[in-house]
C-alpha cells in the first residue's frame, strides 16, 4: 500500500467515526455503509475520499486535526491518487 492509500484510508476510517460527514459523503459517492470495505481496495474510491476532504477547507482541517495529518500530506495524496493533472483545467 503506497502512503497515498494510506492516507486516504485513515481518512476513511476518520469519516466513519463522524456520521454527518460519513453521510454526506455516501451521498456524494452513492455507495452504501456495507459495500465500504470492498469499495476501499478501489485506488479511484480512495482518489473520491481525498477529493471529498479537499473540496471543504473545514473537513479538512478538521481531518488533519484529528489524525495528525497536514493539509500538505492530503494535496500530495491527491496528486498521488488522482494524478497531478487532476487539478488542471
Amino acid at each position: 500500500m503506497t502512503p497515498a492509500e494510506e492516507t486516504a484510508i485513515v481518512a476513511l476510517a476518520w469519516l466513519a467515526n463522524e456520521p454527518e460527514l460519513l453521510g454526506r459523503f455516501l451521498a456524494l459517492t452513492g455507495t452504501d455503509p456495507s459495500n465500504l470495505r470492498h469499495a476501499a481496495a478501489d485506488p479511484g474510491f480512495l482518489a473520491g475520499v481525498i477529493d471529498f476532504l479537499m473540496g471543504h477547507e473545514p473537513t479538512l482541517l478538521a481531518f488533519s486535526a484529528a489524525s495528525g495529518i497536514s493539509p500538505d500530506m492530503v494535496v500530495r495524496a491527491h496528486t498521488a491518487l488522482s494524478g497531478p493533472e487532476a487539478g488542471d483545467f
